[in-house]
């Protein structure tokens, strides 16, 4: 595996939570870089209920919309008015790179846009309310975002498994 960032980002806890946010996005990338569009397409888990984990390709088209949507969740509480990205499938691996690196990109704007932003937050009512009902504060938020792409990153090693 290559080393990401030979020099840290230097600005505290969002420093630090992008640091690791980005390992995650780059150990993503490194497992989906050699995928044919087959293996990206093929339903693996034909049982599930859940529509986002059919799939290579709807758990990464599910991990590109959530990573968005964390974003935009955080940018929706810091008072402005952004829509909800909608869940796209993508045709090719090379595809999903791209919307991955943008993906993370528009988080890292986010700290570029609002340095000052207030990472902790004790009260709850002055929390972030999830769309699935979950409260949390930028920190959380932030740590559940690399977390999901850990987890998705998991399950795609599990059905490359699978395919083999």
């Amino acid at each position: 595996m290559e080393i990401i960032n030979k020099t840290y980002r230097d600005n505290g806890a969002i420093g630090a939570l992008l640091d690791e946010y980005e390992k995650a996005v780059i150990e993503l990338k490194n497992l989906i870089h050699d995928l044919s569009v087959e293996a990206l397409t093929k339903i693996v888990d034909a049982e599930t209920k859940d529509k986002d984990c059919r799939s290579i390709q709807s758990i990464l088209s599910h991990v590109v919309s959530a990573g968005y949507n964390y974003t935009i969740m955080i940018r929706n509480w810091q008072g402005e008015e952004l829509p909800f990205k909608e869940v796209l499938a993508l045709n090719t691996p090379a595809e999903y790179l791209l919307a991955i690196d943008d993906m993370f990109k528009y988080s890292v704007e986010l700290f570029d846009d609002y340095p000052a932003i207030k990472m902790d937050e004790y009260e709850e009512e002055k929390k972030i309310k999830s769309r699935w009902g979950q409260t949390f504060d930028v920190d959380q938020l932030m740590e559940h975002a690399i977390v999901h792409i850990l987890r998705h990153r998991r399950q795609i090693e599990r059905f490359m498994v699978r395919m083999n």
